[in-house]
């Protein structure tokens, strides 16, 4: 019996082995296959879409910081300018009696002259060279009479002004100071819109910060139609009071830009902001260190953006390029045979689809300079060449002579299918309405506010001049362009306001 016992127990505990050895197998089996399951994604849901990015963390910028910063300088400006009355009426005697305001002096005399006050200012800079060339901002020193460089490490320098661009908002300033550090400028041209930056500058006057964020985009332009030359990086770092004429620098370590302006509702930082990218301020600053100004090609047009409508009624199969809306008499354009109504898609080879792109462009080429412009005119290709002239900011007109045009001002706005109320443009009604007297066309006399051509920014005053590039004179002509065009908004060539542009307007339907 208990031989049979221990036989029992002996088989037991044999199939206990057997099934606790095809458990492990089961979990070890399990695990393998959980394993591989996590090691293979799962297949894309969209066999075009894009493989994921493997990102590179990182934890720190203070190598970078620590190799840049010393070439941030705080900039401290003074200026003298006239103390505002507080009193509008101080001069006169009367009020001068009755309130006690101001030093009385007998009759005859004159007062002295009103006081003046000393304004300071605080922005930044960045410097570019080992010799002690500055980057900043034309804002942060205009008009100053005395101006101190601070460095890290606390010496305080007198600045002298180099030069100052206006229409970039760029100035360059020289102390001397032995060898300085420095920051090497990047290419600009090869920033991405997503790649990390930094800002470096004194905002607000508590001394140097490092604010961190993305280039959010590239191209910007903040003032169309100021006569300025823009063409801003934008990014998220936030920056404020004191940051202008700081630096926007790469996680490389170079400067790629030269803050310059936020875009805010409280005049703090909301994250838009804009820089003035390197190789604009390069080209800037090359030309002030050597002559002490900046000269800049200007072909003397004014172009537009062309719309899908645009497009539509020039019978292009797609908008590209930017529509002449304005030559100027005896400038370079006119010479070289362009005219109202082209489109330009290339100068010199490199397509440009964007009036201020292009508008840069001819500006950064040098006064006397022969360039090659690609134009559409009539549906046929054909190459142009223009000789620049020079921009002359005080004599352009308010988009610098080679401006996208002022979109609103050319677009202004009857009855009938249009909207419009229209009467052919006399000597006596142009000088009523202010028209200059080389304009012919019919004028705008009346605007149905929910017509089409006021949704198209067509106001009273304006004048008609030319339906579909041909000159109209009469009302009739208006009619005979409308009974012709079907399928397709109307292209009309509008002056308004000292200045001429194309607005596409649809029709209402009869």
């Amino acid at each position: 019996m208990s031989n049979f016992v221990s036989q029992s127990r002996e088989r037991a505990a044999r199939l206990a082995r057997v099934w606790l050895a095809v458990a492990v197998v089961l979990v070890v089996g399990a695990c393998q296959k959980g394993s591989t399951a996590a090691s293979v994604p799962a297949p894309s849901a969209d066999a075009n879409a894009s493989a994921p990015v493997a990102a590179t963390a990182q934890n720190s910028y203070a190598d970078v910081v620590s190799r840049v910063a010393p070439a941030v300088v705080t900039i401290r400006a003074e200026k003298r300018v006239r103390a505002s009355q507080q009193f509008p009426f101080a001069d006169d005697p009367f009020f001068r009696d009755f309130f006690g305001q101001g030093r009385r002096t007998p009759r005859g005399q004159e007062d002295e002259a009103p006081q003046e006050r000393l304004q300071r200012g605080t922005g930044s800079g960045v410097i570019v060279s080992p010799d002690g060339y500055i980057l900043t901002n034309h804002h942060v020193i205009d008009g100053a009479e005395n101006i101190r460089v601070e460095l890290g490490d606390n010496r305080t320098l007198d600045a002298k002004v180099v030069g100052t661009d206006q229409p970039s908002d760029l100035a360059v300033l020289k102390i001397e100071g032995g060898t300085l550090p420095y920051m090497q400028l990047g290419d600009s041209d090869r920033v991405r819109v997503g790649d990390v930056v930094l800002a470096i500058g004194n905002p607000l006057d508590v001394g140097q910060t490092v604010t961190m964020g993305i280039i959010s985009a590239k191209g910007r332009q903040t003032g169309p139609g100021s006569g300025n030359f823009e063409d801003f990086l934008q990014t998220d770092a936030p920056i404020n009071r004191g940051n202008s004429g700081g630096a926007l620098v790469s996680t490389s370590g170079e400067l790629i830009g030269i803050n310059s302006q936020i875009l805010s509702s409280t005049g703090m930082s909301i994250g838009i902001g804009f820089a003035i990218p390197s190789n604009m301020a390069k080209s800037v600053m090359e030309q002030l260190v050597k002559t002490g100004k900046v000269r800049r090609g200007q072909l003397g047009i004014i172009v537009q953006k062309v719309t899908s409508d645009l497009a539509a009624s020039l019978g292009m199969q797609e908008p590209r390029g930017v529509i002449v809306s304005q030559v100027q008499a005896g400038k370079a354009a006119e010479r070289a045979g362009l005219k109202v109504g082209d489109v330009v898609t290339a100068i010199n080879g490199q397509r440009v689809d964007d009036p201020n792109t292009f508008r840069n462009r001819v500006a950064a080429t040098a006064p006397g300079t022969e360039v090659s412009l690609t134009v559409l005119r009539d549906e046929r290709e054909q190459q142009l060449r223009a000789t620049l002239g020079e921009f002359m900011p005080e004599t352009a007109d308010a988009n610098g002579g080679d401006g996208q045009g002022n979109a609103d001002a050319a677009r202004r706005g009857g009855t009938g299918r249009l909207g419009l109320t229209l009467e052919p443009l006399t000597p006596e009604l142009a000088a009523r309405l202010r028209i200059e007297s080389n304009v012919q066309g019919l004028a705008v006399t009346d605007v149905d506010p929910s017509g089409p051509a006021a949704n198209a920014g067509i106001r009273e005053g304006d004048v008609i001049v030319e339906v579909n590039r041909q000159p109209v004179r009469s009302v009739a002509d208006i009619t005979a362009a409308l009974n012709r065009t079907t399928g397709r908004p109307l292209l009309l060539l509008v002056h308004s306001r000292g200045t001429s542009g194309f607005v596409t307007v649809r029709p209402r339907q009869q």
